[in-house]
């Protein structure tokens, strides 16, 4: 595999935590930038190319589909899931008009590898 840099996004330190140990566990050489908004996640990602994201739908400030909008226009080719317990119509829609992957939570080893190698 090339070298990825993967940007997570989640006001849950916790849901951060968990995402992060399943990736380090199934490849240790890729790098994961954690952000707890939407914001601060802009402000890690400056100087760096970010190929996946995963990102909370719910969070202060700057939403996630706000925030994969902004990501899309720095990097146009990211691949990009939603991760989310809003399990809405709406919600899942909108992912899909934005050519991203709509992730449900709970998160489980299975979800979040299939999102990144599948």
């Amino acid at each position: 595999m090339t070298s990825q840099t993967i940007l997570v996004v989640d006001d849950s330190r916790v849901s951060r935590m968990l995402v992060r140990a399943i990736i380090d566990h199934a490849d240790k050489k890729l790098q994961i930038i954690e952000a707890n908004t939407g914001e601060e996640a802009l402000t890690k990602i400056k100087d760096v190319t970010v190929t996946i994201a995963i990102l909370d739908l719910n969070m202060p400030g700057m939403d996630g589909l706000m925030l994969a909008k902004e990501l899309l226009q720095y990097f146009p080719d990211i691949k990009i899931g939603l991760l989310t317990a809003n399990i809405q119509d709406i919600i899942r829609q909108k992912a899909k008009d934005l050519g991203i992957r709509f992730i449900p939570k709970p998160i489980t080893e299975e979800k979040i590898l299939s999102f990144i190698y599948g």
